[in-house]
């Protein structure tokens, strides 16, 4: 197998109430599954990697803003776009689900477990 550019999604700010502390919890969940992806040979991706920088270069102050909101779905939309497949964590996740709704749309593959991933 080839490698592939996975986007890793899952929940980032569900169930967090809005607390930071949480929401960091989340994204050390979706970078754990990164790393793990990345240790079977491919290129992982978090889309909050992206969209986070760009929300504050445009003004955002907090995730959840007016700004972070037009720009943390969409960038992870246009990642999927480029990426060959999503592994789709644990967890309740509105974004993540429309993550995988994209991702269908685009004829990629859907893993839901690690080891359904292929090693490259």
């Amino acid at each position: 197998m080839t490698q592939q550019l996975i986007l890793i999604a899952g929940p980032y700010r569900s169930g967090t109430d809005g607390v930071q502390a949480r929401i960091d919890e989340n994204l050390a969940r979706l970078e754990s599954a990164a790393l793990a992806v990345y240790q079977r040979g491919h290129i992982p991706v978090i889309g909050e990697w992206l969209a986070l920088p760009l929300a504050k270069a445009a003004g955002s102050i907090t995730v959840g803003d007016e700004i972070s909101e037009a720009m943390l779905y969409p960038v992870a939309h246009r990642l999927i776009a480029k990426c060959d497949a999503i592994y789709r964590i644990a967890g309740a996740s509105k974004g993540a689900d429309m993550d995988i709704e994209v991702a269908r749309k685009y004829g990629l593959s859907v893993y839901t477990a690690l080891e359904n991933i292929p090693e490259a």
